[in-house]
């Protein structure tokens, strides 16, 4: 069985460098990425059939940022955030933002950039049961 993936980062080298570490997982990841977290969540507000299991967030972005998008995620009502766990992927390393993300009840963990395959290996953990 595959994990669906939305990757969010402005940044399409960290896009890219995010979906080489998920393809050589060894876990059947199948990726949809964003530049833009308005876009992705647009995409969870419109397509019902989304499936997404695993959201890697990342914190730092323009116009809505990673925070910004966990506050509206949870708003949405729940036949519209699916299953979905949210994993924060970030080059941040200020404790902040780590006691931060935790207060969102959807957040499951928090990955510093660049993912690498073993991490990403391990995030189909993070997934309740399908």
């Amino acid at each position: 069985m595959s994990c669906r993936v939305l990757t969010i980062d402005d940044n399409e080298n960290d896009l890219l460098f995010t979906r080489i570490a998920l393809e050589r997982s060894g876990v059947a990841y199948e990726i949809r990425a964003f530049e833009r977290a308005q876009d992705a969540l647009t995409m969870l507000c419109t397509d019902e059939a989304h499936g997404t299991d695993l959201i890697l967030l990342d914190i730092n972005m323009p116009v809505m940022d990673g925070f910004a998008f966990l506050q509206a995620f949870e708003a949405l009502p729940a036949a519209q955030r699916g299953d979905a766990v949210v994993v924060m992927l970030s080059s941040s390393s200020d404790p902040a933002d780590h006691r931060r993300a935790a207060l969102h009840a959807s957040v499951r963990g928090f990955v510093r950039k660049p993912l690498d395959k073993d991490t990403a290996a391990g995030l189909v953990r993070l997934i309740g049961p399908r």
